[in-house]
């Protein structure tokens, strides 16, 4: 996971064709093309973190759905892997919007109902039957995107956005972290609360990470997903055994601040549509 940690610096411009770019990015071999890459880009990140300042912002952190439920003020939902590092895949990949569910079912009958559509979804972290796309960003990179819908059905990331009761909400994950960070920083709210969808230390790494950076912190992330590094649940991710879920999702969703824009969530008649916003 070096190679990631070094990538963290990474970020694009333009929502319409990263996906195509970080797709070319990702089959590169060659480490000091990758680090050029980095470098290039570290001076929009520092540039965008510069306009950050330290907030007076009663910041809550909370876990899972109960947590969710219970949120107040502006709320940030997360989840790392991997609903809405897929979110972001697709939105950066040219998707005009993903929508949100909570069952299976729902899925299924919102995607048959929508023109275009493309369906992902998992339970329990496991693949679903007749559906070949889970939640995944590996699959998601390898799929033609531009102008379509997502629908998305995920058993931590869609029930905790679902759960919560407020109209002011972002979904987030590593990859568009300091881009959420700038846009609650934007709106100036007096409560926060950062949902981490489960009790996951990738997630609650990206809710110290986005707290950090409202404080006008610098955050250490190698440090923050160290708990992780140290789990079981890491060691299966990385050993190709999880069904439904290549290795490579791993070093597309453990960076941070690939992609520059936020994903507001707004509430539709049946679904919860997501969309990016710079």
């Amino acid at each position: 996971m070096q190679a990631a940690a070094r990538d963290d610096q990474r970020d694009g411009n333009r929502v319409a064709v990263l996906g195509h770019r970080l797709a070319g990015l990702e089959a590169q071999t060659d480490n000091s093309h990758r680090a050029a890459v980095g470098d290039l880009l570290k001076p929009e990140r520092a540039r965008r973190l510069s306009h950050l300042r330290p907030r007076h912002v009663n910041i809550i952190h909370v876990t899972g759905i109960e947590g969710a439920r219970e949120a107040r003020g502006m709320v940030v939902v997360i989840d790392v892997l991997r609903s809405f590092t897929v979110s972001a895949y697709a939105l950066a990949g040219g998707a005009r919007e993903c929508r949100l569910v909570k069952t299976v079912a729902e899925a299924r009958a919102l995607a048959d109902a929508t023109p275009g559509a493309l369906l992902c979804a998992e339970e329990d972290a496991l693949p679903v039957e007749g559906i070949p796309i889970s939640n995944s960003p590996t699959m998601i990179l390898e799929q033609d995107l531009q102008g379509r819908v997502l629908i998305q059905r995920s058993t931590a990331g869609t029930q905790a956005v679902a759960a919560v009761q407020g109209g002011d909400i972002f979904a987030s994950s590593l990859v568009v972290a300091t881009a959420t960070a700038q846009a609650c920083v934007l709106r100036n709210p007096e409560t926060l609360t950062i949902v981490a969808s489960a009790d996951h230390p990738e997630d609650h790494a990206c809710a110290r990470y986005i707290d950090a950076v409202i404080r006008g912190e610098h955050p250490d992330l190698h440090r923050l997903l160290q708990p992780l590094r140290g789990s079981e649940r890491y060691q299966r991710a990385l050993s190709g055994i999880w069904p439904g879920f290549p290795t490579k999702d791993l070093e597309l969703a453990l960076v941070a601040d690939r992609f520059a824009f936020a994903m507001p969530v707004t509430r539709e008649s049946g679904y919860l549509r997501l969309t990016a916003s710079f």
